[in-house]
């Protein structure tokens, strides 16, 4: 996998373990030649991510809106920052350049970039492997309620498959290389 788009938080979040998976992720990235896609920002576990990758020798690329340019959040060192109009066009241009797919902990934010690329894949408008790196348990309830779901006929077993769920990255990431 050569771009891998990470969907987090813009916030830390309350546990320790986030901002320290966020560092791991980055270092991991730069580690193993993958480069980050991600939103852009300076802040939170998107900040944290990315410039742990800088520090250790990775690229990382930035897709980020104007309106959220304006606000004063967008990283300024990164590999190459895209600014576009509007949050449609840099969802769109995170799924054109990259290989695969990866949230972890994170917001309203996160979690709307995650449905939409997995509907996106659930439509066949691309057949690229997504996966929830599920850290301290974060996303055990979302998870659940995507089974009961299925359970309930809303989302077919087929579809429930098109999300790869791990504790482990190192075993995610295996999983998402494999697809």
């Amino acid at each position: 996998m050569k771009n891998l788009c990470v969907y987090c938080g813009s916030k830390n979040g309350n546990r320790v373990t986030y901002p320290e998976m966020a560092i791991y992720l980055g270092q991991y990235c730069a580690k193993n030649q993958i480069r980050i896609v991600y939103g852009g920002a300076s802040i939170g576990l998107m900040g944290l991510m990315a410039d742990a990758c800088l520090k250790n020798g990775g690229e990382v690329i930035g897709i980020i809106p104007k309106h959220i340019v304006d606000l004063e959040v967008a990283h300024s060192n990164l590999t190459e920052l895209h600014i576009v109009n509007s949050m449609h066009e840099r969802k769109a241009l995170m799924e054109k350049i990259s290989d695969g797919f990866l949230a972890m902990p994170g917001g309203f934010g996160t979690l709307d970039e995650l449905f939409e690329i997995v509907t996106w894949s659930q439509l066949k408008l691309h057949q690229k492997p997504v996966g929830l790196w599920n850290i301290d348990s974060y996303f055990d309830h979302l998870i659940q309620f995507i089974n009961h779901s299925t359970e309930e006929g809303f989302i077919s077993p087929v579809h429930n498959k098109l999300i790869q769920y791990h504790t482990d990255l190192n075993v995610l990431i295996g999983s998402l290389l494999k697809n």
